[in-house]
């Protein structure tokens, strides 16, 4: 009954976290592709052949549902992977939509013409190939009208997340928040369009001021997950350990890991 949550690297923990606090008898398997992040700089072939390789790895561990935590592929390998590659026995979910359902107030299976919402002006924090992939402008079209949408790259944030460098992250996070305002001056809310962000949230929001409300996935994430088990109980796969799998070198991968967490965390390679 384990599900699987796939991350570039180490950003993914943040749903990790919020899923096993949510649901602390439900068995997950982890895999950071932490070899090969980040993925916000490559090419959409290469994101889906990285993607794709990763969760069959999680199928072998016994999951047959899977978490994309992960934005950059969300935006550049879920279409692809659920239109065509997919098995039907299997479920591959990515993490744009319980951010569209929380800032549009609608349920995903509400398919009735877009309409009006209370906020106008959002900013999007991503990496550049999320940002480039225009993925999440997409999906709220389907769902919301008269939403300006300002999207600001990101690059460098999750190199410096990854390798513990929370002084250069912050100086980061910081620059790319005054780009983005120097675009759209007053955002209403902030969308943190990468699982790496919510370690830096903190910065985020003192950047942007206290009036703009930001958007983290981890906990929208994990309670959509819950809501989905409880409507599709059969995709409890038939793992039933939990385990940490990295296709990095896992001694650096658990320290950086257990830092992040607070607990220990011990990777296994892939």
């Amino acid at each position: 009954m384990a599900v699987g949550i796939f991350d570039s690297g180490l950003g993914g923990l943040t749903v990790y976290d919020a899923v096993r606090k949510a649901q602390p008898d439900l068995p997950i398997v982890y895999f950071g592709d932490n070899a090969h992040a980040p993925y916000g700089v490559r090419d959409a072939d290469d994101i889906f052949n990285l993607t794709t390789s990763a969760v069959e790895r999680l199928w072998e561990a016994g999951c047959d549902l899977v978490i994309l935590a992960c934005n950059t592929a969300s935006a550049a390998a879920l279409r692809k992977m659920q239109e065509s590659w997919l098995p039907e026995d299997k479920r591959v979910l990515g993490v744009f939509v319980p951010l569209i359902e929380a800032l549009t107030e609608r349920q995903w299976g509400d398919n009735s013409p877009p309409r009006e919402v209370a906020v106008k002006h959002v900013a999007l924090f991503a990496t550049p190939a999320t940002v480039s992939s225009r993925a999440f402008q997409r999906e709220l079209a389907f769902r919301a009208i008269g939403v300006d949408v300002e999207a600001q790259a990101c690059g460098g944030v999750v190199d410096a997340i990854e390798e513990g460098d929370t002084i250069l992250a912050e100086a980061l996070v910081r620059s790319h928040v005054d780009a983005l305002k120097r675009k759209m001056p007053s955002p209403e809310a902030a969308i943190l369009g990468c699982t790496h962000y919510p370690w830096m949230e903190d910065t985020f929001q003192d950047a942007l001021g206290k009036d703009v409300k930001v958007y983290s996935q981890a906990s929208l994430v994990a309670d959509s997950l819950g809501d989905y088990l409880e409507r599709h109980p059969k995709m409890r796969g038939e793992g039933t350990e939990n385990m940490f799998l990295t296709t990095g070198d896992p001694k650096k991968v658990s320290a950086h890991a257990t830092q992040f967490l607070r607990r220990s965390v011990e990777f296994v390679s892939a």
